[in-house]
């Protein structure tokens, strides 16, 4: 059967969802989880790599397995195979042919800054400390020249090949959350480092050191020297994630808003 699962985690102590030669993956972990118990080897596919240090509230994946533990028991089971900083909290049998990263129409990150020039030990692995003022209306107008269908080869890294850097951006918010100012950001799909170097573009727009509308010019030019910096991952978590009506019920059986 083709089980698919919610889960939540803390990347901090991982490379990233993908198993790595080099280090702990989430991937690694929820495979092992899932050979612990039920005794199979199967690969865990997810909805999307997430880098070095970024986490997930929202991440979505599914394995093909034999399994007879009820849905609803099985995040319990699960669990008891999973370090303390991955958690499953809903699974369900889907179609053969659902595939957690395929199927997702739309994703939701939000990176968040935390504008002080004194630490707070509560946010160092969380949140992104940044020493200099901001001016949240300017971050506002520079995430707005972001939203819409654009090439976005400026704010990527190099890393895997990919047939196009065109991506559609459906919002990209600067809003302030009690002591931090958080970005989100809603897009079809994202480009490597794509939501951190979105970031780090809107926070060099807020400081001054380019007006916001001049965002809309660095993407035209796409030149990646022209934009921010790439922000630290502590930061950055993927939040939402939406899928059509044929995984309705996964959304109302994992108890997660992962539906428009």
């Amino acid at each position: 059967m083709n089980i698919a699962v919610v889960l939540s985690y803390d990347g901090t102590a991982y490379n990233g969802w993908q198993v790595q030669k080099n280090g702990p993956s989430i991937q690694e972990s929820m495979e092992t989880a899932v050979f612990r118990l039920l005794g199979q080897k199967t690969h865990v596919s997810g909805v999307g790599r997430t880098d070095s240090g970024v986490h997930a509230r929202r991440y979505v994946a599914n394995f093909k397995a034999d399994c007879t533990i009820p849905m609803e028991r099985l995040p319990y089971a699960l669990n008891s195979f999973l370090p303390p900083d991955i958690a499953v909290s809903g699974a369900v049998q889907v179609p053969d042919d659902f595939d957690a990263r395929f199927d997702c129409t739309k994703k939701e990150y939000a990176y968040y800054i935390y504008p002080s020039t004194l630490r707070d030990p509560f946010h160092a692995r969380y949140a992104y400390r940044y020493n200099y003022p901001l001016d949240i209306d300017r971050m506002q107008a520079g995430a707005q020249r972001f939203v819409g269908k654009q090439d976005f080869a400026a704010v990527r890294s190099q890393g895997t090949p990919v047939k196009s850097t065109v991506r559609t951006v459906f919002w990209c918010e600067a809003e302030p959350v009690d002591d931090l100012i958080r970005i989100r950001v809603c897009g079809d799909g994202f480009l490597y480092n794509m939501a951190r170097a979105m970031a780090g573009t809107v926070v060099y727009a807020a400081e001054g050191k380019f007006p916001p509308e001049a965002v809309g010019e660095i993407l035209a030019g796409g030149d990646r020297t022209a934009a921010g910096p790439t922000v630290p991952p502590g930061g950055l978590y993927l939040t939402h994630l939406w899928y059509d009506d044929a995984v309705e019920r996964f959304q109302v059986q994992a108890d997660m808003d992962i539906l428009p």
